[in-house]
């Protein structure tokens, strides 16, 4: 595999360092946002609910949109850049939130970045690596992703250890956000061609195959029971975890994911990619049961956090590898703007009727049916989403 991994192209190398770098900033911020909004803000997990999923909601509306305009244009760079530049600019202004509504134009912002670069920088991914090594190419950009996502937790924790408040530590993240900004500058893509500005802007969904459709109607299910992640953090500060420790808890999450990320969705190239999500989908159905049965923190809800890695592993990087396998090349980006659509509108009601079940019933009521969307929907994706590998190259 280390062989393979030198052979993909600079461009897969350098779009996961930029993301290295980005959620470097973006995940030493997002386990303090439970703790700045219970603590600071005064706000519970109702509001929480309605933050994380009109924010996801907007980032998946714009990533259908930036996917149509990447097939019209064969331009991804400056959706990239902008995105990046966006997001990265507009995290320090959470230090300056007062309320929880502005807490959510802030959150919002940073959707608008990452709606926009998205899925740009998913079809330049599915571009730079052929059908044998796209599963690789998408895990090892999850891989340094999560990396990042170790990085920021950590560094979180050492400024919440040494006694710098949550504000003080929003405003350092300017400084990754102005190296990522830098670094997806470097980005270099094939030149446009003239006739390819000129075609009709369309985002229909009829023209893709009808198993992209029926894959699309199974993330649906899932994702309506994949309510925002800060939900688990809350859950692990109920349960006793102390707050300085709460970065530590999601560092590790990332630490299992980067580990892992690479060698599975390496693995769908092989074995699957249906079988390897539905196994993902059936561990993450098992987590959620588990957490919203235990009562207080220790060995068993570490190791269940741990687990969570292991189905980000399986599922965050073979999700897209098949995204663009059963969609025709030239709809990549349209097809990978409508997987983030469905998956970031899905988030909204996901999200609202989480936390209100969570807050208004009990923490197991509300793990519990996002425990049985899971099962659901793995069991419809090893029944509908056949053939398991469709070339359009």
């Amino acid at each position: 595999m280390l062989k393979n991994l030198r052979s993909l192209p600079q461009t897969v190398w350098l779009i996961g360092l930029i993301s290295l770098v980005n959620d470097s900033a973006s995940e030493m911020l997002y386990p303090l946002i439970p703790l700045y909004l219970s603590s600071v803000l005064m706000a519970g997990p109702k509001a929480l609910g309605i933050i994380e999923g009109i924010a996801e909601a907007t980032a998946g509306l714009l990533k259908l949109f930036s996917g149509v305009i990447v097939d019209r244009t064969h331009r991804a760079k400056p959706w990239i850049v902008f995105g990046y530049g966006l997001a990265g600019l507009g995290r320090p202004l959470i230090a300056f939130a007062s309320s929880w509504p502005f807490l959510l134009v802030i959150r919002f912002t940073d959707r608008v970045g990452k709606g926009l670069r998205s899925s740009p920088r998913d079809a330049l991914l599915a571009a730079s690596a052929g059908p044998n090594m796209r599963g690789m190419a998408f895990g090892l950009h999850r891989a340094m992703d999560n990396a990042g996502a170790v990085v920021g937790p950590l560094v979180a924790a050492l400024l919440l250890s040494v006694g710098m408040g949550l504000r003080e530590i929003f405003l350092w993240s300017i400084l990754p956000a102005v190296l990522c900004l830098a670094l997806a500058l470097t980005i270099r893509e094939p030149k446009v061609s003239s006739l390819a500005a000129t075609k009709r802007f369309n985002w229909r969904l009829g023209d893709m195959p009808s198993v992209f459709k029926r894959y699309l109607l199974v993330v649906a299910i899932f994702t309506l029971g994949n309510s925002s992640n800060m939900f688990l953090l809350l859950r692990a500060k109920e349960l006793g975890v102390p707050q300085a420790q709460i970065p530590l808890l999601w560092a590790a999450v990332s630490a299992v994911a980067m580990l892992f990320s690479t060698p599975l969705s390496a693995l769908s190239d092989r074995w699957g990619r249906t079988k390897l999500l539905a196994a993902g989908y059936l561990a993450y159905g098992i987590f959620y049961f588990l957490l919203g049965l235990l009562v207080q923190d220790g060995l068993v809800l570490f190791s269940l956090f741990g687990f969570y890695g292991l189905f980000m592993a399986a599922t965050e990087g073979v999700e897209k590898a098949l995204v663009a396998d059963l969609a025709p090349q030239e709809l990549r980006g349209t097809a990978f703007g409508w997987f983030n659509l469905i998956a970031g509108m899905m988030l909204l009601p996901a999200s609202v009727f989480f936390g209100w079940l969570y807050q208004s019933v009990s923490p197991l009521a509300a793990f519990s049916f996002s425990g049985c969307c899971a099962l659901l929907s793995a069991a419809l994706l090893l029944v509908w989403v056949r053939p398991e590998r469709c070339r359009h190259e």
